[in-house]
């Protein structure tokens, strides 16, 4: 379903997503028009009933007329999915709508409150990311909305603090740490997010200062402090109003992942807590929002336990996603990561019915969106100030470095998964920049870009966003049991940050080798690896640190990413 949907998002298709599942059946048993239109882009089903039939609840009605016709006439295609049509497809539009049930609509706008849920997740730069998303852009989004419906509330998935290039700019002595972030989503007009897991990646005085400077609210059921009190409200109502003065009260209820602890955070188990609170706060409200950070699964579970739930609104996997949980259960949306495109869903609240119906499409963040004056002033602020705080620890961030000629794959996807150009280029650099190493390691998890750099001029920058922690690169003896033991976790790591990413280590069977040759437990190999490893804080490598009886530290090398400065020279010139 995800690499579905993901290939029909990115051709452009519109869509319509309801809160009841629509089965093709038998509502309009002819093939007659009244007219035939062609879908253009950003059309969504709903929105052309509403245009055509004068109610958004006919959507049906199109797609029954549309299959008939399509029965006799090959110029029409079936609409199997009402949520998928595609630009350039034709339509039959009937002389009358039959309006399935459980969608009806009343005609009376007075007793509709529409208002729009403007979904974010996973948003770690405030600028554009290979041309897409960026901050200035969203807002203009939001501004055009809000003037269309003032009843427009901007949500954040969680994931906003950290990891970001910018933010690991030092600025009057200090790492920015996501500073950036709230200051510019506080210009944005955030009006509520959940904690992410890499909210939790800064200190504890430095994670209560973020929450301090944030204009905006935050919900979450399971995330405690050191004192067994919640750091965010478990539950949150808003209200819209119509222009009759009728209202719609919204309740929003949040979860995050429980797989960052530290010693200043306490979790509860996300998926029973964020139920627990959905039915609590559901006789209070028209209509209920789960704003979470959790893994699909996650989701996917959270629906199936609490079905009171209207829509999920999560983040966490970095990839837009429509997952539908069954007609009575809430549909689970994700956007892109950084902004590259964001979920809009319009929700209209039937106040005499209490009935909502929800249409939710995505929208790529582009450069055909232009910059919001006022937010790009404050993004200026923070990368100058950042650019400032880079060159004064060594990096120039607008130099050249080399013009590559091949793509340079650093995707969440791929660098957890598998060897890439990119990957292969920074173990290398590794083994030059610590002379006598046999073999070099880092964690995939270190590349923060999830982006491909495509063939061109690299910049300083452009290494730092691939890199944004940085750390030191040591000389590590160790003995080949641990070393082998070392390789085979990396490898069952798959998936997540700590895959390990090696040069002249291969697997062979059931053996690892090193420069072609099987290892040997008894002997003491020489490897190149970051620090962060060996601080036995990766996924279950806890035994990888310095006071390891099999590992000794010979030397402390440059920073990682001065090595694949000079790596990118040696190999594009």
């Amino acid at each position: 379903m995800k690499k579905l949907h993901s290939t029909l998002g990115r051709l452009g298709i519109a869509a319509l997503f309801v809160a009841s599942t629509w089965q093709p059946t038998s509502l309009l048993a002819q093939s007659t028009c009244n007219q035939e239109i062609t879908v253009q882009p950003g059309d969504w089903l709903s929105q052309i009933a509403q245009k055509y039939l004068g109610n958004v609840g006919a959507y049906a009605s199109i797609a029954e007329a549309t299959n008939a016709k399509a029965s006799s006439d090959k110029t029409f295609n079936r609409i199997d999915d009402p949520n998928l049509i595609y630009p350039g497809q034709k339509l039959c539009i009937p002389n009358s709508p039959a309006v399935a049930a459980g969608n009806t609509v009343t005609a009376n706008p007075d007793d509709i409150v529409e208002f729009n849920l403007l979904q974010m997740n996973d948003v770690y730069e405030i600028t554009p990311v290979g041309g897409t998303g960026g901050l200035a852009r969203v807002a203009t989004l939001r501004k055009l909305l809000k003037s269309q419906n003032p009843n427009t509330f901007t949500l954040l998935s969680g994931d906003l603090y950290n990891p970001s290039a910018v933010g690991t700019a030092r600025v009057d002595g200090d790492r920015l740490n996501g500073r950036q972030m709230v200051a510019t989503m506080n210009v944005v007009g955030l009006d509520l997010m959940t904690f992410g897991n890499h909210e939790f990646d800064v200190d504890e005085p430095t994670f209560r200062k973020r929450l301090a400077e944030s204009k905006f609210a935050y919900v979450s059921s399971n995330v405690f402090d050191a004192n067994d009190k919640l750091y965010a409200a478990p539950q949150l109502i808003m209200t819209a109003t119509n222009k009759a003065g009728k209202t719609a009260k919204i309740g929003f209820i949040g979860g995050a992942i429980t797989s960052n602890p530290k010693p200043y955070v306490k979790f509860t188990e996300p998926i029973a807590s964020v139920a627990k609170e959905a039915a609590a706060i559901r006789p209070n409200v028209d209509f209920l929002v789960g704003v979470t950070h959790l893994s699909v699964e996650d989701d996917t579970k959270l629906a199936a336990q609490a079905p009171m739930i209207d829509i999920i609104l999560g983040g966490h996997e970095h990839t837009h996603y429509r997952v539908p949980t069954g007609p009575n259960s809430p549909t689970i949306f994700k956007a892109d990561a950084n902004a590259r495109t964001v979920y809009i869903h319009t929700v209209r609240y039937n106040t005499v019915t209490k009935k909502s119906q929800i249409n939710s499409r995505l929208q790529d963040i582009n450069d055909t969106i232009a910059d919001d004056p006022e937010t790009a002033k404050e993004v200026f602020k923070w990368v100058t100030a950042a650019f400032d705080g880079f060159r004064k620890d060594g990096f120039n961030p607008e130099q050249k470095v080399a013009t590559s000629k091949i793509a340079l794959d650093g995707t969440e996807e791929s660098v957890r998964t598998r060897p890439t150009d990119l990957t292969k280029l920074i173990a290398d650099g590794m083994l030059a920049s610590a002379p006598g190493t046999e073999v070099a390691i880092f964690n995939g998890g270190s590349i923060r870009i999830d982006d491909t750099i495509t063939p061109g001029p690299i910049s300083e920058y452009d290494v730092i966003r691939i890199l944004p922690f940085g750390g030191k690169i040591l000389s590590v003896e160790m003995k080949g049991s641990l070393l082998a033991k070392v390789l085979t976790q990396g490898e069952a790591n798959k998936g997540k940050g700590g895959y390990l990413q090696t040069a002249k280590a291969q697997r062979s069977g059931n053996n690892w080798l090193i420069n072609g040759a099987a290892i040997d437990p008894n002997r003491t190999y020489k490897v190149a690896i970051n620090d962060f490893l060996m601080s036995g804080r990766e996924s279950g490598l806890e035994y990888l640190k310095l006071d390891n009886p099999e590992a000794k530290q010979l030397g402390e090398h440059e920073d990682i990413r001065l090595s694949v400065i000079k790596q990118l020279k040696k190999v594009f010139g």
